[in-house]
């Protein structure tokens, strides 16, 4: 069974407190997220910020409509530096996704590091080459396109948070 691996870095022209605020709340990931994959969080919002431990539940149509359910914990937090969640629930047999955020002088870079696997072994991988790498991908790509314009058009580098 592949682990398939997916890592971006991007630099966001603000400050890590926005930045920080911005990723570390479940409820911006719509603003990020295709609209096709109609992504909705089904569980409640933590008004204390995000925390190791803590259980985020979805709602999420990736492939033909099809809604599926996704269970993810945030395994490891450590403020303004990163955070990571893992799936518990969903359609991968391994998801580990961690966020990093180092701040500059021109800004924060955020790096995206995700391991993941496909269940149904050679079927799994077989999605995989034939879109599945490529959804993910675009994913990722529309992730980085929506964070350039959230972060960039705002005034004074300022966002509209959902915390």
């Amino acid at each position: 069974m592949a682990v398939y691996k997916i890592e971006r870095k991007q630099l966001i022209r603000s400050s890590m407190e926005e930045l920080w605020a911005f990723f570390s709340s479940p409820d911006n990931l719509a603003a990020i997220t295709p609209s096709y994959m109609n992504f909705r969080i089904t569980s409640e919002s933590s008004k204390h910020g995000i925390y190791a431990g803590q259980i985020i539940t979805y709602k999420v149509s990736p492939i033909l409509g099809i809604p599926l359910y996704w269970m993810t914990e945030i395994t490891h937090v450590e403020h303004y530096k990163r955070f990571v969640d893992e799936q518990r629930i969903g359609p991968y047999s391994l998801w580990h996704h961690q966020h990093y955020f180092e701040a500059t002088v021109e800004g924060v870079w955020m790096t995206d590091l995700v391991h993941y696997r496909l269940p149904f072994y050679f079927i799994g991988n077989l999605a995989h080459r034939l879109f599945l790498k490529r959804q993910l991908e675009g994913i990722f790509d529309y992730r980085y396109q929506q964070i350039e314009s959230l972060f960039s058009k705002a005034p004074n580098n300022s966002v509209s948070l959902n915390v």
